[in-house]
């Protein structure tokens, strides 16, 4: 099955966020490694484009997509499973032991 938004075809999840917002993720959450300047000017970039008006609802269609990708992976999600707890040691109860 394939998935398409506009006339783009998305390939994988990457693909399928940077189509959905119209922007690269890599602008909002930043690269693995990014120098000062560089995320400086990712971060100017960014609040320009959440000053244009075509992007108003940026902000809200990120959170709709956020919460229909834990809506639709919830169970795996919040698959918690209680660890057991190790056993407590004693301490010992001598005083002045000889060390």
């Amino acid at each position: 099955m394939r998935t398409y938004i506009g006339h783009q075809q998305a390939v994988s999840a990457e693909d399928f966020v940077e189509l959905s917002l119209g922007t690269p993720v890599e602008l909002w959450l930043g690269a693995e490694g990014e120098t000062d300047e560089e995320r400086a000017a990712r971060l100017d970039a960014a609040r320009h484009i959440l000053a244009d008006p075509e992007y108003r609802s940026l902000p809200d269609d990120v959170a709709r997509i956020a919460a229909e990708v834990i809506e639709a992976h919830a169970p795996e999600l919040f698959n918690v499973v209680p660890l057991a707890r190790p056993a407590r040691r004693r301490r010992s109860s001598r005083k002045g032991a000889a060390a």
